[in-house]
């Protein structure tokens, strides 16, 4: 026997259960006979893995005995991927608010600028970056990223896109003659900020799941439903771009896992502009600066994250930003880092919102990853202290709309201000709650964090006074914007069932 520990560094796990021909020995085979009668005999099994390009070697082991004591029954030899450097897992981004310009950013094992080439015979060429063992945290305790998770990333491939016409269809493929190119991917352009119309898709805590019944270390069950239903609307060209609040891939240090994360969210991140917020499973470690010291990124303190989703950001380490599509105002912030009155995030807020033109963009989005409003349980769903700091600057704002994530399902409120509903909602003639925001009275907000991640249940007897909806169902928030007013719904994944559905109107704009 040889020794081996499996850990979750970068392993993928499946019990022989999973073949059920193999536990009732139906593929019986015979190894050893003696004058004709079989003195040993083995059962065969057959299990699929669903693998892809992580550009090191792979190994399949056998053995028995569970994780806690281990036994190597048998082991392959390593298998090699053919083309390592390959690019793979392209992925777009808004850099401003013009919709001329978008980022495209993908992963090789080549350290050589490549190329995107789009439109009619344009290029670009990549700016490489990478991150390396020395950058992930440890301490007292050994962490996934740093001690026992690492995996390498390759090398992290970034252009800009530029000359593009707003809410255009464009074709592109990235790479190089000498790593080889990705397929031509048809993609779709944002509105430029102050025009009229966005259509757009929201949600957090996403993660991955596998496809092949294997077992790993977290895995988020609806995350592989909610994909191919947001696939799906992307595909019938009505998706302009997607925004996702936080709890990324949930690698927290297992490295590996955001490679399994960029190939699931390829059909629709290498299709629309896919815009992010950090979440505590990509910042929070300690001694690193986060507002909340606890293990949750396994190490990774936010620089996976950075690396592979560049967002329009002051600096490295400050992942708050703003930008404008059509008739929307989208503020995102970072419930990780100091939001404190003094602090520069908030003081960053304050002037972003202050600035925001009614006339050009009559609706005000502000969204991060912790909530302010939750009727789940949980002793770290909401924090005071975010809410006494930064509420009262989102009704001083006029915002409209607050999107959180963090709590895995779905909620929505009444304009709602200090626990109180400052207004409720009417039924318009189809019976869908409007909220008239002409005479403004607070912002409406939504938890939107049941894409992927096991969900939370409300408890029995909740009777909160400015909770209104409540689904805990996996799903995706549809939001449909005009100067006029934002339709927004919730889509069960599932069913492709719309289960909330709300408007906000303006009897005109104003500032």
């Amino acid at each position: 026997m040889d020794d081996f520990t499996p850990t979750f560094d970068d392993n993928i796990a499946a019990y022989m259960s999973n073949d059920p021909d193999y536990l009732s020995c139906k593929k019986k085979e015979c190894k050893k006979y003696r004058n004709g009668r079989c003195l040993v005999s083995t059962c065969g099994g057959a299990l699929s893995f669903h693998v892809i390009n992580i550009r090191t070697d792979i190994e399949f082991v056998l053995f028995s005995g569970g994780f806690e004591a281990p036994c190597i029954l048998k082991r392959s030899s390593p298998v090699r991927f053919a083309t390592p450097n390959k690019p793979l897992y392209g992925h777009l981004s808004s850099i401003d608010s013009t919709g001329t310009s978008i980022r495209l950013t993908w992963v090789s094992g080549d350290q050589k600028p490549q190329q995107v080439q789009y439109g009619d015979g344009k290029k670009q060429t990549s700016q490489v970056t990478t991150f390396s063992q020395d950058d992930m945290q440890s301490s007292a305790l050994p962490s996934p990223a740093k001690d026992f998770g690492w995996h390498d990333p390759g090398f992290i491939h970034s252009a800009v896109m530029t000359g593009l016409k707003p809410l255009s269809n464009f074709s592109y493929r990235y790479g190089s003659d000498s790593v080889g190119w990705s397929n031509e991917i048809q993609f779709r352009t944002p509105p430029a900020g102050g025009s009229d119309e966005l259509k757009f898709l929201a949600f957090g805590d996403m993660g991955k799941a596998p496809r092949d019944g294997s077992t790993e270390h977290y895995i988020q069950p609806g995350s592989l439903s909610v994909i191919q239903a947001m696939a799906d609307e992307i595909n019938s060209g009505q998706v302009d771009s997607i925004f996702h609040i936080g709890d990324i891939s949930y690698a927290t240090g297992f490295l590996v896992e955001w490679d399994f994360f960029l190939h699931q969210i390829s059909p629709v991140a290498s299709r629309v502009s896919y815009m992010t917020a950090i979440g505590n499973h990509e910042r929070d470690y300690i001694d690193t600066g986060s507002v909340y010291i606890t293990p949750d990124s396994g190490g990774e303190s936010g620089v996976p994250y950075e690396t592979y989703f560049p967002m329009p950001t002051p600096a490295k380490d400050k992942p708050w930003y703003s930008i404008e599509q059509a008739s929307v105002h989208i503020t995102v912030i970072s419930t990780e880092h100091d939001w404190s009155q003094n602090s520069e995030q908030y003081q960053w807020m304050r002037r972003d919102m202050a600035s925001v033109d009614r006339s050009k963009t009559p609706w005000l989005i502000f969204m991060g990853h912790r909530p302010m409003y939750t009727s789940a349980e949980g002793l770290f769903s909401v924090d005071p202290k975010f809410v006494f700091e930064v509420e009262p600057l989102l009704l001083q704002s006029k915002v409209d709309l607050v999107l959180f994530g963090h709590v895995h399902n779905y909620e929505r409120t009444c304009t709602v201000y200090k626990s109180q509903c400052k207004g409720l909602p009417v039924k318009d003639e189809n019976g869908i709650d409007t909220y008239d925001h002409s005479n403004y009275s607070a912002p409406v907000h939504a938890v939107i964090g049941m894409a992927g991640f096991t969900l939370d249940k409300f408890p029995t007897g909740v009777n909160n006074p400015w909770s209104l909806s409540r689904i805990s169902q996996f799903g995706y928030l549809r939001g449909y914007a005009t100067k006029k007013e934002m339709k927004l719904e919730f889509v069960n994944a599932d069913t492709r069932k719309v289960e909330d559905r709300f408007r906000i109107t303006k009897a005109s704009s104003s500032n």
